[in-house]
């Protein structure tokens, strides 16, 4: 059992910056591939990034990619998610998630734990 707590939500005007992060209650931490997935109102939840065990593989959406940046300090079991030129359609609640179901995941199906999420607000 893996138990996570994202940290790090709030709101921001469009362009601002975000650091999320994910803190890993157990030493099992660096066994698992970590992913960041959103979910916005009246949507359905959609994968942001991931991240294989040792950090070496990552993996983005296309609507992240080169904004978003997502890491891993697996002496401090701890997963981060560095958000930059925030837009509007940024806005939504970002959980965390671990897998041992591939190096870097993209389907919310393939991970076993969740956090509970932390709010973005990205205003205009």
């Amino acid at each position: 059992q893996v138990h996570l707590a994202e940290s790090g939500g709030g709101l921001v005007q469009s362009g601002g910056s975000l650091r999320l992060s994910c803190a890993a209650s157990e030493s099992t931490f660096p066994n698992y591939a970590m992913g960041w997935f959103r979910q916005a109102p009246g949507k359905e939840r959609e994968f942001v990034a991931a991240i294989s065990w040792l950090g070496k593989r990552t993996s983005y959406s296309d609507s992240v990619k080169g904004r978003f940046i997502i890491s891993r300090d697996n002496a401090k079991n701890t997963l981060y998610l560095q958000m930059t030129s925030l837009k509007p359609e940024d806005t939504a609640v970002y959980s965390c998630a671990a897998s041992q179901r591939g190096a870097t995941p993209n389907s919310s199906p393939l991970y076993e734990y969740w956090g509970q999420g932390t709010q973005v607000t990205v205003s205009s």
